[in-house]
């Protein structure tokens, strides 16, 4: 099933967090949602999960509406922890499985099940409050796990993770897509966005500025090369003039990025570059996520006033809320 939202919005006294937010989010796939802080990332989830309402707009599933009861399909983690701090780690997972229609014994095996795969069954009677931040961002994808959901939505999950865990994290991820779960996250780490989603929103100021798979977003409007080259940055130039390329500028060393206009042949800049000295390297250029980011998203010291957080937190700040 897809997840769509559609023109979204919600304010908080005067704030505006959301303007019109839009995405689509398909079954199996990962869909990576990044924007700056105060862009209306967590307002948008808060609102899927049914904590917010939204002043205005929808969130639907296949077309239908979300309503209380497609929502236990969901699983969530916060930013925050939700998780209660002096209870135990096994405790807290089953009492929040059955809380999802869990048996005592189907809660007991999940529970056993995941903190296995997520590295934590060492700490299964340990009190969260005593787990580190790495080993508490564990127990809560745990959580958000336990009860086999059809969707994922998790809000800076690999926050205070080590490179282990983040691989460990991200392997999870992408066999419950492959197993037909729709994963959404947010972060600001790019690079992993880049790494383990199929597709991406990006948004800014409350709305969706920018959708798609990774690939076309990476493609640019022209046909962009990185030649490095023996040559100097004069000759170089005046040969290239004599093609028509007027577009060419140095991109550290030897090397220089060259645009082409549209049906432009690239071997036929490859051999006009050979004629000059020997080619070191050729190759196309696309943008990663970070440099698409900072493209399309006028990123400031801080972006807009921060989003407003409900009063209610946590993990039962929206198990059974109807």
């Amino acid at each position: 099933m897809s997840l769509t939202v559609e023109n979204l919005y919600k304010s908080f006294g005067s704030v505006q967090a959301l303007r019109g937010m839009d995405f689509t989010a398909n079954a199996g796939e990962i869909f990576g949602f990044v924007g700056s802080n105060g862009a209306g990332k967590t307002t948008t989830m808060r609102i899927i999960l049914g904590v917010l309402k939204a002043d205005s707009g929808k969130v639907s599933l296949d077309g239908r509406e979300l309503d209380f009861s497609l929502r236990t399909r969901f699983g969530y983690m916060p930013e925050e922890r939700g998780l209660y701090p002096r209870m135990k780690v096994q405790p807290q997972l089953e009492y929040l499985a059955k809380l999802q229609g869990l048996s005592s014994a189907e809660a007991r095996k999940a529970v056993l099940h995941w903190t296995e795969r997520l590295g934590v069954a060492h700490r299964r009677n340990d009190r969260v409050q005593n787990l580190s931040l790495g080993n508490q961002q564990r127990v809560q994808l745990c959580a958000a796990l336990v009860h086999n959901p059809d969707f994922l939505v998790l809000d800076e999950p690999f926050s205070g993770l080590d490179p282990l865990a983040v691989d460990t994290m991200g392997s999870i991820l992408r066999e419950k897509a492959r197993e037909g779960t729709t994963v959404i996250f947010s972060s600001h780490q790019l690079d992993l966005v880049e790494r383990l989603c199929d597709r991406i929103g990006i948004c800014s100021l409350g709305k969706t500025v920018s959708e798609g798979d990774i690939d076309s977003l990476r493609e640019t409007p022209f046909p962009i090369y990185d030649v490095t080259t023996s040559a100097d940055a004069h000759s170089v130039r005046e040969a290239l003039l004599t093609l028509g390329l007027k577009d060419v500028k140095p991109h550290g060393g030897h090397t220089f990025r060259i645009t082409l206009p549209q049906g432009f042949d690239d071997q036929t800049l490859l051999h006009a570059m050979l004629d000059l000295a020997p080619v070191h390297g050729f190759s196309r250029y696309r943008p990663h996520l970070n440099e698409l980011f900072s493209n399309i998203v006028s990123v400031p010291g801080t972006d807009t006033k921060p989003e407003k957080k409900p009063a209610r937190k946590g993990l039962l700040g929206f198990i059974g809320r109807k």
